[in-house]
C-alpha cells in the first residue's frame, strides 16, 4: 500500500489563518494535519507515503524532516514536486506518476482533511477492490460537496453538480480518500492527462469520475457517515474542526 497525499495547492481562502502557508501545516490540537496524516497512516500499516508538494514545498519538507521520529523503520516517506501547483489538481496526480505506475495499491488522499483513524480502517478493510469514503449525511443540494450517487450499490455520479433526472438511491459526500488498484491507478493517470490537456485548471476529480463510471471498473463506497471528519477549505471550517470534530477523534494521537 502506497499513500499519495496531495498537498501542493495554494489554499488562498485560508490566507488569513495560515499567513500564506500550506494548509497541511495548520495545527489542530497538538498536531498539524500533516502530522495527523503520518500518525494515522503509520497506525494503519501503510508501507510508503509520498507527499505531492508545490506551494511552499520547503516548509512541508522541513516539517516532514522534523516528524522523522514518527516514521517506523519499515515505512518510506518522501515527496515529489508539482511545478504546476498553481493549476488544477490533476497536475498533482500527474506529478506522482512514477508512484501510480507501480504495482502497489494506492491510497490517494487530499491533505486538507481532519479525520478519525477509523476512516482508514474502513477503506483498507475492503479487500483489494477500488474503494472511496462516503458520508451520506450530506444531500444532493449541497453545492460545495463532491457528491457520490449510487444505484444498486454502483456509482452513477461523482461530481459537485449532478445531471438532471439522474436515477440513484443513495447520495453522499466524498471524503477525498480513495483506494485504487494498480489498474485503476493507471487509468487515473491516463484520464488526468486527458483532462489536463483540455484544461490546465482541471481537478483530478474530473479524471477520477471517468475512471469510476467506466464499465469495466467497480468502485465500492465505504460508508463512513458515523465518523468525524471535515475538509478544511474556509475559515469557518477551521472553527468547526476545532469545536466539533477534534473532540470526537479517536486513535489519532
Amino acid at each position: 500500500m502506497h499513500a499519495v497525499l496531495l498537498a501542493a495547492g495554494l489554499g488562498r481562502r485560508l490566507n488569513e489563518i495560515t499567513g500564506g502557508g500550506p494548509k497541511c501545516l495548520l495545527p489542530f490540537g497538538e498536531a498539524s494535519l500533516l502530522e495527523r496524516h503520518l500518525r494515522a497512516l503509520r497506525t494503519a500499516g501503510v508501507e510508503s507515503l509520498t507527499v505531492v508538494v508545490g506551494f511552499e514545498a520547503m516548509q512541508i519538507e522541513q516539517a516532514l524532516g522534523m516528524l522523522d521520529s514518527l516514521v517506523p523503520p519499515d515505512m518510506a516517506v518522501g515527496t515529489v514536486h508539482n511545478p504546476a501547483f498553481r493549476q488544477g489538481s490533476a497536475k498533482s496526480v500527474l506529478a506522482a506518476r512514477n508512484i501510480l505506475e507501480g504495482d502497489d495499491d494506492i491510497l490517494l488522499m487530499d491533505a486538507d482533511v481532519l479525520y478519525d483513524q477509523r476512516m482508514l480502517s474502513a477503506l483498507l478493510g475492503e479487500g483489494s477492490t477500488d474503494v472511496l469514503g462516503l458520508d451520506t449525511r450530506v444531500g444532493a443540494d449541497d453545492a460545495e460537496a463532491v457528491k457520490v450517487c449510487l444505484k444498486d450499490d454502483r456509482i452513477v455520479a461523482f461530481d459537485k453538480s449532478l445531471p438532471e433526472g439522474l436515477d440513484y438511491d443513495t447520495v453522499g459526500e466524498s471524503v477525498g480518500f480513495f483506494r485504487l488498484s494498480p489498474a485503476s491507478a493507471d487509468a487515473l493517470l491516463l484520464e488526468c492527462h486527458r483532462v489536463a490537456d483540455a484544461d490546465d485548471d482541471a481537478p483530478y476529480e474530473a479524471a477520477l469520475q471517468r475512471v469510476m463510471l467506466a464499465e469495466n471498473t467497480v468502485f465500492k463506497a465505504a460508508d463512513v457517515s458515523s465518523l468525524p471528519w471535515i475538509e478544511i477549505d474556509y475559515p469557518e471550517d477551521v472553527e468547526r474542526a476545532m469545536s466539533d470534530v477534534l473532540p470526537q477523534l479517536q486513535n489519532n494521537g
